[in-house]
Formats: C-alpha cells, sequence, structure tokens
C-alpha cells in the first residue's frame, strides 16, 4: 500500500514540478516552454509505466487470484488504449477531412454530400476503437 501511495505522489510530482519551475525559475520563452513540455510528457510517461508495472505485475509467488486481477487491469488499460488511440486518429482524420471538405463546399455546393461521407469516415475510426475496447472488456 505505501509502494502505491508513493508512486502516486511520484506522478503528482512529474506534472508539478516542470512547469513550477518553468513560471518560477528562467526564462519564459518558446524554447524553454518546449523544453519544459518535453520533460513534463517524458517523466510523466516513465511514471505512469513504472507504476503500471508495479501495480499489475504478479510476484512468483503470488496466488492464481493476484494473476486474475493483474490480467484485469491489464485489460482495462488496454481497453483504454483502444478507445484513446482510436480517437486520436479519429480526431486528426476529422479535422484533416473537414477542413478539406470546407474548402471544396466554399468552391461548389453540390459537393457537399461527399464531403460528408468522407468526414463521416473518418469519424466511424472512433467507432472502430470502441467495439474493440467493448470485445476486450466482454472477454474479462
Amino acid at each position: 500500500m505505501a509502494v502505491k501511495i508513493l508512486l502516486l505522489v511520484v506522478i503528482m510530482l512529474t506534472i508539478v514540478l516542470p512547469i513550477g519551475s518553468y513560471f518560477v525559475v528562467g526564462k519564459k520563452g518558446k524554447k524553454s516552454f518546449k523544453r519544459t513540455l518535453l520533460i513534463n510528457i517524458t517523466t510523466f510517461a516513465a511514471a505512469i509505466i513504472i507504476a503500471s508495472i508495479v501495480c499489475f505485475t504478479g510476484t512468483a509467488s503470488a496466488a492464481a487470484e493476484t494473476e486474475a486481477v493483474s490480467a484485469t487491469g491489464l485489460g482495462y488499460i488496454g481497453a483504454a488504449l483502444a478507445v484513446g488511440i482510436a480517437c486520436l486518429g479519429s480526431g486528426i482524420a476529422v479535422a484533416n477531412s473537414a477542413s478539406a471538405a470546407l474548402g471544396a463546399l466554399s468552391e461548389n455546393d453540390s459537393l457537399f454530400g461527399k464531403s460528408l461521407v468522407f468526414v463521416g469516415l473518418s469519424e466511424g475510426i472512433a467507432l472502430y476503437g470502441l467495439i474493440i475496447a467493448f470485445m476486450i472488456l466482454g472477454s474479462l
């Protein structure tokens, strides 16, 4: 239990310390902001990876119940990643196709139906991720 609390504190510090150092110490410029953001993202990702390894892996002498809990936790992480990455991809696709559709509509109004189909297809990517997440959760 103490390890989990320590990991929670470390994760919170990886968020607070780089941003706090940006605002308190040093120059506030575009280059230092990018460096601070990069440090913040890498330390937070490393802390999350270490925390998931510590919290979800069982030991060699652990009972079958602990391994089942570990597999369930990793299943939840897999479902969350399926939805999250699919939604990121869908957002990128919608941003590109919707801006192109608006440009095409400004030149020719009869292209509305075709552009709507392309935007709808790119939104479907998020639904595929949601379906995969339900399949993962159904197998737990």
